[in-house]
């Protein structure tokens, strides 16, 4: 018989919690049935919401928090007075090991700041880094960071390459994953002076050899390489970039087919073809952002998704922890250390 798995959900995070939070249970509960749920929020409106849901409320536990960190809280602010928030106590749990992990759609600046202050980072790590999904030509990649840090050095770069690797192969599948540097040019001299020594660093270390080099911004829908790494700012411009240009283009397409009686007509024959193009750019399907580094699995879900967004978040979860993806950031961090040490070792000894 298979170990049941518990996940802490801040219940009261997100723009249309706890419902969105409760409806999303229910349907991860039906693509994950090894899995139990603790709630932490208004005990009173969960309890009221899960009487809708019988089948998740006979695997569920509602743990009552009075306070709830506000979408437009400051980071310290919520550090500091959010001891007892929805959001604190459902990461609490995961360090008192009542949860393997927690998921939360509520303000992204005080998740990372509550989780890093009581999850601590893995040895090896010097700061976590939120990744995501990405859609392009030849499937899906992952990239890191999308807004945890706002400036990186080289030993950031490349602790980012490495968890970036990790989750490819854990939550991707992907045996051999590609990694590259986002620059503004491909060229070996372009870039500031941190990117470029990541690059080196880089050509030093096992991943050598699955090591594409730079990118650029348009490579990164290309699918040219499996991970993209940046620093926070810049991969956060790139994916509102994405997003705002995605809805763009969503925009123009209904402009297009409501111009005209046979432009509306166009869209009746290719409807079919046009629904497939939904379902394939969903941001809902992409939704669920990982705190990368940290000692325990952290999961961020979009402030304004839906159920089934919100359901997503919590597969990723579970992947996450299945597949023990902590323990294998250790190990890489271990062969990346030990193939560092032995660089120096061989250099000293030729000089």
């Amino acid at each position: 018989m298979s170990t049941r798995l518990r996940i802490a959900l801040d219940a009261m995070g997100g723009d249309h919690a706890p419902d969105m939070v409760v409806a999303g249970a229910d349907i991860a509960r039906e693509r994950c049935p090894n899995v139990d749920y603790l709630f932490v929020g208004d005990e009173q409106r969960v309890r009221a919401l899960l009487d809708r849901y019988p089948a998740l409320k006979s695997i569920s536990e509602v743990r009552h928090a009075p306070d709830v960190v506000g979408m437009d809280a400051k980071p310290s602010a919520a550090l500091r007075t959010g001891r007892q928030s929805s959001m604190r106590l459902a990461i609490d749990a995961v360090a008192a090991g009542d949860a393997a992990c927690v998921v939360s759609a509520g303000n992204t600046g005080a998740l990372m700041a509550m989780a890093k202050f009581v999850l601590k980072t893995l040895p090896g790590i010097d700061r976590p880094a939120i990744a995501s999904f990405f859609p392009t030509q030849r499937g899906e990649s992952v990239m890191l960071d999308l807004g945890a840090n706002l400036e990186c050095d080289a030993d950031n770069l490349v602790q980012f390459a490495v968890m970036g690797t990790v989750f490819s192969r854990t939550v991707l599948g992907l045996l051999e994953p590609t990694i590259g540097l986002l620059n503004v040019g491909s060229e070996e001299q372009k870039g500031h002076e941190a990117i470029r020594q990541a690059a080196a660093a880089l050509r030093q270390t096992p991943l050598a050899k699955s090591f594409h080099g730079f990118i650029e911004g348009n490579d990164i829908g290309a699918g040219t390489v499996d991970v993209v790494v940046t620093d926070g700012f810049t991969g956060n411009v790139a994916l509102k970039t994405a997003e705002g240009t995605a809805k763009l283009y969503a925009e123009f397409l209904r402009q297009t087919f409501s111009s005209s009686l046979m432009a509306k007509l166009g869209y009746l024959l290719a409807r079919g073809a046009f629904q497939k193009l939904k379902m394939r750019a969903d941001p809902r399907r992409y939704n669920g952002a990982m705190f990368l580094g940290l000692r325990g699995v952290c999961v961020k879900s979009h402030g304004g998704t839906d159920a089934i967004g919100f359901a997503n978040a919590v597969t990723v979860a579970v992947d996450l922890v299945n597949h023990g993806f902590n323990e294998k950031i250790r190990d890489e961090l271990a062969k990346l250390q030990a193939s560092l040490s032995g660089n120096d070792s061989s250099t000293a000894a030729a000089l």
